[in-house]
């Protein structure tokens, strides 16, 4: 095998498969990144078992081949080379090794046979749809914060995508819960997505998705089964497995009897929950006390101290106090993002609804806490 490629090329193809590798891993094959060179191009591959990525990059290629070499030390190594720098591959098959050379600097790797990196990309999908990256960015910010991070509800430790019906029309819902929140988010069911099933991504799939999402302009190609998800956009695929187990009846946990209505400005009502969680550190416990046409934003302990902080809102129901954990209020809060928040409550001890008035297609459901 032997190639040469420019610098910023391989270095972002780089920086998108090193973060699936493990640094640790009992299977050293894993720690390194398989390069297979061919026709005008190479293909970087990176897995843990259970998430793969694969990209293609332009490159000059000599001499066809595949090999695997340690992804982080490649990386480290391309990184630290002077911009605009031509950078050239070639391979000892005889004594395993990888020769790397960029200019007057010369590395020496160790490698490990390509045709042994394992793959979980393959396999037939039963189910393939395109949507807008933008869709997917939306699905995946409004939720991801509420997943679980409890091993023991592993069934909680991803997004639930699936297929649902609103307001008498299918849709493609997202929803992540950690038991303490709930979040939902909806999009126009993708042409190919009736009739999919209902699947669990899991975390490290969605965070690394969140990232490559945010270079990505375009279109997003899905494809999935009862055991795999797959998203490709450009050059790359990004392939994981899913999570295997039951999601539970989410729609039993949203309160639909909820019927004092605040409507209030969500940047004005985070900047003082903000301020008054400075003496509730180490409880998180912020109480909401509503009065017609106002909300007073409090919390007291008797180690830290006291903080109060009052804003006008639309409310014109009976007075209520309702204790929050401030933490996951503002997670809530931050997903809002039109401006005015419409919040339903039932009473002290029930679950809260908060809705963007700007977006119907998200919802977020809140556990009280005792203050």
């Amino acid at each position: 095998m032997k190639f040469t490629i420019e610098r910023a090329a391989l270095l972002k193809s780089l920086s998108h498969v090193q973060n699936v590798v493990e640094r640790r891993h009992t299977n050293p094959l894993l720690s390194n990144v398989k390069i297979t060179a061919k026709d005008d191009g190479i293909t970087l591959n990176a897995t843990d078992n259970e998430l793969e990525i694969s990209e293609n990059t332009p490159a000059k290629v000599e001499k066809a081949g595949s090999v695997t070499a340690s992804a982080h030390k490649l990386y480290e190594i391309v990184r630290k080379l002077p911009e605009g720098a031509q950078v050239e591959f070639s391979q000892n098959a005889e004594q395993g090794r990888l020769n790397v050379s960029a200019g007057r600097a010369k590395f020496v790797l160790a490698t490990m046979p390509g045709e042994d990196f394992p793959t979980i990309a393959d396999g037939e999908m039963t189910h393939k749809f395109t949507l807008p990256a933008q869709d997917m960015r939306d699905l995946i910010e409004r939720t991801s914060f509420a997943v679980s991070t409890d091993e023991t509800r592993y069934y909680l430790n991803g997004i639930y995508l699936h297929e649902a019906v609103s307001k008498e029309e299918k849709i493609l819902r997202a929803v992540a819960t950690d038991g303490h929140r709930l979040a939902c988010a909806e999009a126009a069911l993708p042409e190919g997505a009736a009739g999919m099933p209902g699947v669990i991504v899991p975390r490290k799939a969605i965070g690394e998705l969140s990232k490559l999402l945010a270079e990505e302009s375009g279109d997003v190609r899905v494809a999935l089964s009862t055991y795999k998800i797959q998203f490709m956009f450009g050059d790359l695929v990004l392939t994981s497995l899913l999570i295997e187990g039951t999601y539970p009846d989410y729609e039993r946990v949203i309160p639909l009897e909820n019927d004092k209505i605040l409507e209030v400005e969500a940047a004005a009502l985070m900047a003082a929950v903000d301020r008054v969680a400075v003496v509730s550190e180490k409880s998180r416990a912020v109480r909401l006390s509503l009065s017609k046409g106002l909300v007073v934003v409090s919390s007291a302990s008797a180690e830290e101290g006291s903080a109060s902080d009052e804003l006008e809102a639309k409310y014109d129901s009976e007075s209520i106090d309702v204790g929050l954990n401030y933490v996951y209020f503002l997670d809530v809060l931050r997903q809002i993002k039109g401006g005015l928040a419409r919040i339903a409550f039932l009473d002290s001890a029930a679950a809260i609804v908060l809705t963007d008035m700007s977006d119907p297609a998200v919802l977020f459901v809140l556990m009280p806490m005792r203050v």
